[in-house]
């Protein structure tokens, strides 16, 4: 397979369940940022690939899907807490501001947010974009820029 300017743009990583925290560490050692968007389709995995991503980065919390809640806030072994979005029921930017959106990237914390697509006009801070791809039943493609 040729490489694109967006494919050297991104580092990239095949997994399994099996070898999903081996994967997680590799991209704790890339970060950058703390702000992270993550694109996949619904069932990709996108909240499994957090809460490994968040047990690297010393979550003490069960990470689960905050689909109802919209914000998850999980304290870790860090001064640093750990935020994950699920923007997919916001409908505005409104929405966004209403929730104290902006606020959170005051709290120097780790920041996820899943469904990006929901942030509107929404400006954020430096962050990184995890693409999740579904390669089969047992194997997926996360792509990090």
């Amino acid at each position: 397979m040729s490489k694109t300017k967006l494919d050297s743009e991104y580092t990239s990583h095949v997994f399994t369940l099996d070898t999903i925290e081996t994967i997680a560490e590799a991209i704790v050692e890339q970060l950058e940022h703390k702000v992270m968007i993550i694109i996949g389709q619904m069932g990709a995995g996108k909240t499994t690939l957090i809460k490994s991503i968040a047990k690297k980065l010393g979550c003490i919390d069960e990470v689960s899907s905050p689909t109802f809640s919209i914000v998850n806030t999980y304290l870790s072994h860090s001064e640093h807490p750990i935020f994950h979005f699920d923007l997919y029921r916001v409908r505005s930017i409104e929405e966004l501001f209403e929730l104290g959106f902006e606020a959170y990237f005051e709290k120097n914390g780790f920041i996820f947010i899943e469904w990006p697509e929901h942030l509107f006009d929404f400006r954020l801070p430096e962050h990184h974009i995890l693409h999740l791809e579904v390669i089969s039943d047992d194997e997926r493609k996360v792509s990090l820029k």
